[in-house]
């Protein structure tokens, strides 16, 4: 039954990455440490040639952001990480500046901050496996419904359903893969450190 539960009451000290009251060296840090992150593995990618969207492994970081650093934060960090690829090439590919984001994966890059807010907000209240599982579920809706919307209209598809194929169906194994990964990662550090 405690597998079963969204909330757990005990406290851990990886939960000091998300209160508010964290010192501001803390909060820097997990900020900048998360968009870092984000720009390394949006580095690992596998492109097929077959659609617009590659597959990366930056979104592990996004899902982690809301996780870790809760809403605020969490925004923050992908904030500072969308800043950062204007300039430097931290896009997928090596990739930067203003172009891309309004390229056919720009909806995505958009919705990284949502995302994350939204996987933040969610896993207040829902902290056990099960809850930080189904926080990054919600924070992947968000960030697939912003994705494909945005590559809708900047690929011209003939149609709503090649969209979601393109930019949703090809990408479920993969993204619940990862969401399961980061909600496995966030609980056992939450287990470790009680």
């Amino acid at each position: 039954m405690a597998t079963l539960t969204l909330h757990s009451p005990r406290t851990a000290s990886i939960d000091a990455l998300r209160d508010r009251r964290a010192s501001l060296v803390t909060q820097v840090a997990g900020i900048a440490g998360f968009a870092l992150l984000t720009g390394l593995l949006a580095q690992f990618e596998i492109r097929f040639y077959l659609w617009e969207v590659p597959i990366t492994l930056q979104t592990v970081a996004v899902y982690g952001s809301g996780l870790f650093l809760g809403w605020r934060n969490g925004l923050l960090a992908m904030l500072l990480y969308l800043a950062l690829g204007l300039v430097l090439p931290f896009y997928a590919g090596g990739a930067s500046g203003a172009a891309h984001l309004i390229g056919a994966t720009g909806g995505y890059l958009l919705g990284y901050p949502l995302a994350s807010l939204a996987i933040g907000a969610v896993s207040q209240r829902w902290n056990t496996f099960l809850g930080s599982v189904l926080a990054v579920l919600a924070g992947s809706v968000v960030l697939f419904a912003c994705g494909v919307t945005w590559l809708h209209f900047a690929a011209e598809h003939a149609t709503w359903w090649e969209s979601l194929d393109k930019g949703w169906f090809r990408f479920i194994v993969w993204d619940l893969t990862k969401i399961v990964f980061v909600g496995a990662v966030y609980s056992t550090l939450r287990r470790l450190t009680a």
